[in-house]
């Protein structure tokens, strides 16, 4: 990140007292700002980054005063795969200045900018880390360093697995909040019939190759099953998309929490998956296809489809599927984003409150 004056203002100096007065009776009447720092996905559907608009839409829609702040002043974006709605929520640009926080404001920055961190210390604000995949914590963070020594001392994650992880790494003196993702109701079931279509989604594009290609040498008779690559689509046609399919394919060994097998599970479609590093809470072992080894990912779906075709896919999975596909509603997760703020924003009321009481009195007495 660049331009690092531009975030570091000098804190104006005023009386101390007055400066908490003001901060609390803001705080009290929600008359602050809250920046979300994202990254330039140059029109990428991103799944962290649609997370993040959806918790500046949900808090905006609560009245908070919610923006999405971005580096540089061109920006891409984010109506051609998440639509008005997001497309049209406040964006602040740091190149251009238009950064200017308070003592009662709230800066939350992504888990892997830890440069943004450190660039950040000087701000009066409150800093929170938005951490959404753990394999990203230590990618710019300086060795032995940890977000407290950046004075940040509050994370919000999507599990409880990822918060526990959180707090092995940094210390149990991070305040861990844990506000789980959601799957839009665009996300359902296909009223026509499945189609010979699999589903794919692997982090890295060559092991996307390598399955359907070993796929269609094993099992030339299967050649007439389309694989779809479900990379860089808008959200409505992902689901769309999903939905027409009979099965979809799954790798992804550092995810975080998973939204690609619960999106297909939304939609009725079973999930063939690699277990990734971090189990996620949601899975088990029977409401999906999982695999420890990649390479036995064609096997297994050669023979689930091979029962699909004599109307004999396990009825226990649907079963299973069903239980997930229950959880992770939008109501559910917008009514924790209200728990979650909230809850920070009354910490920080009596952080204040606590810092004011100490004062000492003035001395009046002649």
């Amino acid at each position: 990140m660049e331009k690092t004056e531009n975030l570091n203002q000098p804190e104006e100096k005023v009386d101390f007292k007055e400066l908490l007065d003001t901060q609390i009776k803001n705080l009290e009447s929600k008359n602050f700002k809250m920046y979300f720092f994202v990254m330039d996905t140059k029109g990428n559907p991103t799944a962290g980054i649609a997370n993040i608009y959806k918790h500046v839409k949900t808090l905006r829609d609560l009245g908070y005063n919610a923006k999405i702040l971005h580096e540089k002043k061109e920006y891409t974006s984010v109506k051609t795969w998440l639509g008005n709605d997001y497309a049209d929520l406040p964006h602040v640009s740091i190149e251009e200045q238009q950064l200017k926080v308070n003592s009662d404001d709230f800066v939350i920055i992504p888990e892997i900018f830890a440069n943004v961190m450190e660039q950040t210390m000087n701000l009066p604000c409150k800093r929170i880390v938005l951490c959404q995949a753990y394999d990203y914590v230590l990618e710019m963070l300086m060795p032995g360093k940890k977000w407290l020594d950046y004075g940040i001392r509050d994370c919000i994650t999507t599990s409880e697995k990822q918060a526990e992880h959180l707090k092995n790494l940094m210390g149990p003196t991070l305040n861990t909040n844990v506000i789980p993702i959601s799957i839009p109701k665009f996300f359902k079931p296909s009223e026509k019939p499945k189609k010979p279509i699999i589903a794919i989604f692997t982090r890295d594009q060559r092991d996307t190759v390598k399955i359907f290609k070993t796929f269609y040498i094993k099992y030339p008779h299967l050649k007439w099953f389309t694989f779809r690559d479900m990379r860089n689509m808008p959200v409505e046609k992902f689901a769309e998309n999903m939905a027409e399919c009979c099965i979809s394919v799954w790798v992804d060994d550092i995810s975080g929490f998973g939204t690609f097998p619960l999106e297909s599970m939304k939609c009725d479609v079973p999930v063939l998956g690699k277990v990734p590093n971090m189990v996620p809470e949601w899975m088990e072992d029977k409401n999906g296809l999982w695999t420890h080894e990649i390479n036995v990912i064609p096997d297994i779906l050669a023979n689930y489809i091979q029962a699909w075709l004599e109307d004999a896919s396990p009825e226990e999975l649907y079963e299973k599927m069903g239980e997930v596909k229950d959880k992770y509603k939008e109501e559910t997760q917008k009514e924790k984003i209200q728990e979650v703020y909230k809850k920070l924003v009354d910490d920080k009321v009596l952080e204040a409150k606590s810092k004011l009481e100490k004062l000492e009195p003035v001395n009046n007495e002649n």
